[in-house]
């Protein structure tokens, strides 16, 4: 007689649903795709080509088109030794840098912490500081930029014919009036000239600042109130708990907004380096190769003085564990 045997066969495994952290990233990868497309397919080819421009010589041939012979660093080489305006309009761009740079930081983080408190027309005022970010982007910049009245209102009298002594009088502070005003002080003449050049430009400081202020109002909003409740019990002034918490809280938003501050100001179109390298493209012959090799040495010193800033700065970040 023939036993059968019974195989129990087993039961499929259910296939585990994915994570909610493998959806999200999956979603990321998704929301990101276009411009990754974009990037390899458009941009990647491009710069490949500006890295062959900045090591090779170019010829125009006859027949039409063109062709590349390899020099090295020649190209290099002439923008820092032979060229003195590229190396003169680094200088100017570090400097205005300098100036810029603290300014526009400590005034939106000046003008986030007013617009933070609750005052009547709060959302009004946000909208107004944040109007020139949008007035000087895309059509309406490329408008204003080619202004003729706006560029003679800033270029003062000098363009009415009128010597450098009247053009100096438009400007809202000078050398004097600062020297004046810290002369019992042991103020040296370097302050003295960032505070008059920082005052003068805030017209300019003003208008960039938008973007900033909103990160900083963000990161304000986030702080717990009961931290500001617990320090007004224990007796903490204003003043101190600005030091204490307020700043220390913000301190990422701080670095965030450095570093976006540093690449706008060496990105913007009124950059002395970016306008004279576009001026070397247009102008000289041969000029594209040159102004290749001036970008990507622009670009090496801008990653430099971002990985600078960045680790100058990480060092004072305060991070609130969530724990």
């Amino acid at each position: 007689m023939n036993k059968v045997i019974d195989k129990k066969v087993a039961p499929k495994k259910n296939k585990k649903p994915a994570s909610l952290d493998a959806k999200k990233a999956r979603a990321g990868w998704i929301f990101v795709l276009p411009f990754i497309l974009g990037f390899v397919l458009i941009y990647l080819p491009i710069i490949i080509n500006s890295i062959r421009f900045s090591f090779s010589e170019i010829r125009i041939l006859t027949e039409g088109g063109y062709e590349l012979e390899f020099v090295g660093l020649t190209n290099y080489s002439n923008a820092i030794f032979v060229d003195p305006g590229f190396t003169q309009a680094l200088v100017a761009g570090m400097k205005q840098l300098i100036i810029d740079i603290p300014c526009i930081v400590f005034f939106s983080l000046f003008i986030a912490i007013i617009l933070n408190q609750k005052i009547l027309g709060r959302a009004a005022f946000r909208a107004i500081f944040f109007i020139p970010v949008i007035l000087t982007t895309g059509l309406i910049g490329q408008i204003d930029a080619n202004n003729a009245m706006l560029q003679n209102m800033q270029s003062g009298s000098a363009n009415m014919g009128l010597g450098e002594e009247e053009s100096a009088t438009s400007q809202i502070l000078s050398v004097v009036d600062v020297q004046q005003l810290f002369a019992n002080m042991a103020i040296g003449q370097g302050l003295v000239k960032y505070v008059v050049d920082a005052v003068n430009s805030i017209f300019d400081i003003v208008n960039r600042c938008g973007v900033q202020m909103l990160i900083f109002l963000s990161g304000l909003q986030s702080i717990s109130p009961a931290i500001y409740e617990s320090c007004s019990i224990d007796g903490a002034s204003g003043w101190e708990t600005f030091w204490k918490v307020t700043l220390p809280m913000v301190s990422p938003m701080i670095l965030v907004n450095t570093i976006y501050t540093v690449i706008d100001a060496f990105t913007a179109s009124k950059n002395t380096v970016m306008a004279y390298i576009d001026n070397v493209y247009s102008s000289q012959v041969g000029g594209n190769v040159l102004s290749s090799a001036m970008s990507w040495m622009y670009f090496m010193l801008v990653i430099a003085i971002i990985g600078i800033v960045a680790a100058i700065l990480s060092t004072f970040v305060f991070y609130q564990r969530r724990d």
